[in-house]
């Protein structure tokens, strides 16, 4: 099955997404993650990408279509998919299904996780990442462990877009771009609202609901 997962930037969809993968055996395509793997490399586009993030815009539809396309089009992940922050926009979604038909796919569930921006604030503001492990904490809602050899206070790191000016940008983009995209899968009878205010567990035990229908 191919799934979206919708939500506004700190909603939390990159921690849905990654349960999601660990129990349906999915592959994880985060928009983010691919920016950023671009970014490392430091060539003439991740450059071009770092300036894009930094300011709060998006990165243009050709960019990110090239990008899904390299994933989509990999027999590897043909209908195991689940798409982390893409489509941002009405021209992506109607993209991403050219490109699903021409490879012979399509999505079965769109999940939309529903946050406030006061929440939203809190999220991104507070977010910091063990430079070690990876591992993401927040100092308002998910503390790292005290005294931990890891995860301590020296190496948790705050990413350069996690700053409040940068989080009210785009959320307010976010809200103003995917109302069409949401129009469009609402149409389809494809879409499912989530709490996504709730506790973690919450939140993926009602997405596995979601989940285990399509698969049974």
């Amino acid at each position: 099955m191919n799934v979206i997962i919708f939500g506004p930037p700190g909603a939390g969809k990159g921690t849905q997404s990654d349960f999601i993968v660990s129990r349906y055996n999915l592959f994880k395509l985060s928009t983010g993650d691919l920016l950023r793997k671009e970014i490392n490399k430091k060539s003439l586009l991740g450059i071009k990408i770092t300036s894009i993030v930094n300011s709060g815009s998006l990165v243009s539809d050709d960019i990110m279509n090239n990008l899904i396309e390299s994933v989509i089009s990999n027999k590897d992940y043909k209908n195991r998919i689940i798409f982390d922050g893409y489509p941002r926009n009405l021209s992506q979604a109607q993209n991403l299904n050219k490109l699903l038909l021409k490879y012979n796919q399509k999505i079965n569930l769109v999940l939309r996780l529903k946050v406030s921006l006061d929440i939203i604030k809190k999220r991104i503001t507070g977010r910091v990442i063990c430079s070690k492990c990876g591992k993401i904490y927040n100092k308002h809602f998910n503390l790292p462990p005290i005294n931990s050899n890891c995860c301590h206070e020296d190496v948790l790191k705050k990413r350069d877009d996690d700053n409040m000016d940068v989080a009210i940008k785009r959320y307010e983009t976010y809200e103003k771009s995917t109302e069409p995209v949401l129009d469009f899968y609402r149409k389809m009878d494809l879409i499912k609202d989530i709490n996504g205010e709730d506790e973690i567990n919450t939140i993926y035990s009602k997405i596995n609901e979601y989940l285990a229908a399509i698969e049974a």
